[in-house]
């Protein structure tokens, strides 16, 4: 095997054209059995293993610095920088990342899980790279939708000059999750515009002669040729433009490339590749939406979390001025069922959160009833899109974010474990956390219901709960007690609560707390036991912090908080990260014996 011979980025400079391409195939095969067995990101891998072989082929990492945006397309990367060993721990506790990770190797330059950052932090290396009078050449790889995302934008409106040995490369294979449709996209993606598109101007002057005709209609040509014509477009902003190549076909990528390598040497190049999201795998490449994340088996399919589509089309079947946004998210929020059945109420955006939220305010401020869907780690990059233009203007605009709390094998890049902070503290901002199927759907009816911003935060629903109205602020008491008290937020927090009442010796009210903010007053007002907290969200600014500041001021009751540590979680099972944050019975046990503990010391002291 040709694979056996990689140990380092060195070892595939000396492979010559035929074993580059046995060693693509053995890839590709060993690619497809990692993620059979840990799950992973299968489409957009198979589709940029042979353009990442050609990469290493014609440039000296790590000694050159290559950026990965979005970071999911890294596997062929990993494979051929080192790793190749530990493939198949990929994704695995005590395994490789799923995603480039600055503390993994010195081939992974930044820890990259989210898209649109690649070509601003390519520029920020350049500008260290010349000031320290280094010389090396930094190469970004955009794809799956991400150059549309407004940062990448920024970054390439940022200069008209781009320093030399800086190379962009679109691994353009006409998908985000789900399939592009912005208009940029559009237009990068057309093939170069035809000389035919408007008359020879040697045939406009033969007609017209030296006349203000003449001027015109060359005035018109050259208009439209700087406006279809990409090459003209990015030499706008500074950067000479290579394509449409084939970034499957090894043997032409490999000649461009090394075109391109030459090339940067005097000014930027923007290259502009082709590929097939899904490559040598049939049902991958049929489907390469499904097959871009897949679990174990390569089981693949609509979100297991929600029946968000199914909600809202059951919403919208009575009420027409609901309508759905995602960031290029369809089929992971659940959507797809919705555009079955309303396409005209369904907008995908691609990949820019940022306008997503903003375009929602718009809607809403226009009398529509907007339902932002989108996971949590994604929703903190729209942060001042929420503050500014919905929660300063108090408008009725739903967020539905999916994956809030652990997300197991994505990681520290994917983690849902900030948003009880970000969005609680926002002015007008009600958040929902529902424990169950079915208490999301009249969350979902409720926040639809009041005039105001409403955050509705869930997780996978494990906790087998009766559907329940919700009412202003209240929280649902699940089970009586005495001794202690335990507000739960979300499903997992919901299950550990209750298994632990019925497990500890002593009398635990458990209570979901499932308005998050405005604090159920009344509930907390009337607890007259130590209490503690459990959330799946960092402890600062989150839940527990809220709890235990309003009884301080307000009912003085010994508080434990569970929560997540000041720390980012790496990759494992849900189950382990939840272990590891403190979020068992026994630690709950210890917890509440050292309450009641103090609470006795205290009684018998007065």
């Amino acid at each position: 095997m040709i694979l056996q011979r990689i140990s380092d980025s060195s070892d595939v400079k000396k492979l010559n054209s035929k074993e580059l391409a046995l060693l693509s195939e053995e890839m590709r095969e060993e690619i497809i059995a990692a993620i059979n067995g840990n799950g992973g990101h299968l489409s957009s891998n198979l589709g940029i293993l042979e353009t990442t072989v050609a990469l290493y082929k014609t440039f000296d990492f790590p000694k050159d610095k290559l950026i990965f945006d979005v970071g999911h397309q890294c596997y062929p990367h990993k494979i051929l920088s080192g790793r190749r060993e530990n493939f198949s721990t990929i994704r695995t506790e005590g395994g490789i990342s799923g995603f480039p990770d600055c503390n993994e190797s010195e081939y992974d330059l930044f820890t990259t899980g989210h898209a649109g950052n690649s070509i601003a932090l390519g520029l920020g290396l350049c500008s260290a790279r010349d000031k320290n009078q280094e010389d090396y050449y930094v190469i970004t790889v955009v794809g799956d939708g991400a150059l549309v995302n407004g940062l990448n934008l920024e970054a390439i409106n940022a200069s008209n000059e781009k320093p030399k040995k800086f190379i962009v490369i679109l691994n353009d294979n006409g998908m985000s999750i789900s399939k592009n449709r912005n208009g940029f996209y559009n237009f990068i993606s057309k093939a170069t515009i035809k000389k035919g598109y408007v008359k020879n101007k040697n045939v406009i002057k033969k007609i017209f002669g030296n006349s203000v005709v003449t001027a015109f209609f060359r005035g018109v040509r050259n208009f439209f040729k700087r406006v279809l014509n990409k090459s003209e477009y990015f030499e706008r902003f500074g950067f000479k433009y290579v394509g449409v190549v084939d970034g499957n076909d090894l043997k032409k990528t490999l000649n461009v490339l090394e075109s391109v390598k030459q090339a940067a040497n005097y000014k930027a190049v923007f290259l502009h590749l082709k590929t097939t999201k899904g490559k040598g795998h049939k049902n991958a490449e049929e489907h390469a939406d499904l097959y871009h994340s897949v679990g174990k088996n390569l089981k693949c399919g609509c979100s297991e979390e929600t029946s968000l589509g199914q909600i809202l089309g059951d919403l919208i079947e009575k009420d027409d001025k609901i309508v759905a946004v995602t960031a290029g998210m369809k089929d992971g929020t659940g959507l797809a069922a919705l555009e079955e059945r309303y396409p005209d109420n369904l907008f995908d955006v691609g990949i820019a959160e940022e306008y997503a939220v903003t375009f929602a305010a718009g809607m809403a401020k226009g009398g529509l009833k907007p339902v932002v869907a989108v996971y949590s780690t994604f929703l903190q990059r729209a942060y001042d899109e929420m503050v500014h233009d919905v929660c300063l203007q108090n408008l009725p605009v739903v967020f539905c974010v999916d994956r809030a709390g652990f997300v197991g094998e994505d990681g520290k890049t994917h983690q849902g474990l900030f948003d009880l902070s970000y969005t609680t503290h926002i002015p007008n901002m009600t958040v929902i956390a529902p424990t169950c199927a079915a208490e999301l759907k009249s969350a979902i009816e409720y926040a639809l219901s009041i005039k105001s911003p409403v955050c509705i935060r869930y997780s996978k629903f494990n906790v087998d709960l009766p559907a329940t109205e919700y009412v202003d602020g209240t929280w649902q008491t699940l089970k009586d007690g005495e001794d202690i008290t335990v507000f739960a937020v979300g499903g997992a927090a919901v299950s550990l609560a209750l298994m632990f009442a019925e497990r500890y010796g002593k009398s635990v009210k458990v209570v979901s707390a499932r308005v998050v903010k405005p604090l159920d007053t009344e509930t907390l007002l009337n607890t007259h036991t130590p209490v503690i907290t459990v959330e799946e969200n960092v402890l600062a600014g989150g839940f527990g912090s809220s709890v235990t500041a309003f009884l301080a001021h307000n009912n003085p009751l010994p508080v434990y908080s569970v929560g997540v540590k000041d720390a980012f979680v790496g990759h494992g099972s849900v189950k382990r990260q939840l272990e590891n944050n403190g979020f068992t019975v026994e630690n709950l046990t210890i917890i509440a014996d050292g309450l009641l503990q103090n609470n006795v010391r205290k009684k018998t002291i007065k």
